[in-house]
């Protein structure tokens, strides 16, 4: 049973990888490169043309961006090009396998065959837990976007998706009165209490493409696991079909 979990998490979440590290690269990559260079004032040095990237047409002007301190380190981030696409698909790849080990886990704990339609089911879930609902307080954010301190801002996600994940579980697995509502009351807890907030300062970066962001952003994480949801399904039958055991009801 453990070798078919891990060898269906792994499978499961590599082809989940591979999917959605080709839709970071083609619809959220060129936004965060556009964004690094409002970011960094690289913008400032032709303040008369505007950046043409991704269909996006971003204007430049000169924001006044303050100069780091000349003892500062700079934050280590993979060299552009070959690099960067590198380092983005093996933390995808790390993070898919993951959230596949998670869902099939969970699957398997609460008696529920490993299918391609529970498994999608599943994503779904995990989908609105991990990705939706946190992102209603913390939507995705651009390099550059002001944001409150990350201990804050983690302790709240990390909130935020556990209490969902606890209420869908009452709501639609358990499905008696008491636990719907128990359910409904911890995935509106943590919205009632508030994300954390940043400090009200200008920023550089254009609203639309902020939005722009966090509207593909989700849309890749909902790919993200449905591929996972899907892939683990698929996969688990085949492993189960290949060492000859027998699927639970």
């Amino acid at each position: 049973m453990i070798v078919r979990l891990l060898s269906a998490a792994l499978a499961a979440g590599f082809f989940a990888a591979v999917v959605a590290t080709g839709l970071q690269l083609a619809l959220t990559s060129p936004l965060i490169i556009a964004a690094e260079r409002y970011e960094t004032g690289a913008h400032a040095a032709v303040p008369s043309r505007a950046i043409v990237h991704a269909n996006l047409v971003i204007p430049v002007h000169d924001h006044g961006h303050a100069q780091a301190p000349a003892d500062a380190k700079p934050e280590w981030q993979p060299a552009p090009g070959l690099p960067r696409m590198a380092f983005t698909g093996l933390a995808t790849l790390v993070g898919a396998v993951g959230y596949a080990l998670l869902l099939g886990a969970a699957m398997v704990a609460i008696g529920r065959e490993p299918t391609p339609e529970r498994g999608l089911a599943f994503a779904v879930a995990g989908f609105l837990a991990v990705a939706l609902a946190p992102a209603l307080g913390l939507p995705p954010e651009l390099p550059g976007s002001e944001a409150a301190p990350l201990a804050a801002r983690q302790a709240w996600w990390a909130m935020t998706a556990l209490s969902t994940a606890m209420g869908l579980y009452l709501i639609l697995i358990r499905r008696v009165p008491i636990t719907i509502l128990g359910g409904l009351v911890l995935i509106v807890a943590p919205h009632v209490a508030g994300a954390p907030e940043a400090a009200e300062t200008a920023s550089a970066l254009p609203a639309g493409l902020a939005a722009q962001f966090a509207a593909r952003s989700l849309a890749v994480s909902f790919v993200f696991w449905a591929a996972i949801g899907l892939g683990f399904g698929w996969t688990w039958r085949r492993f189960g079909a290949a060492t000859g055991e027998t699927a639970r009801a």
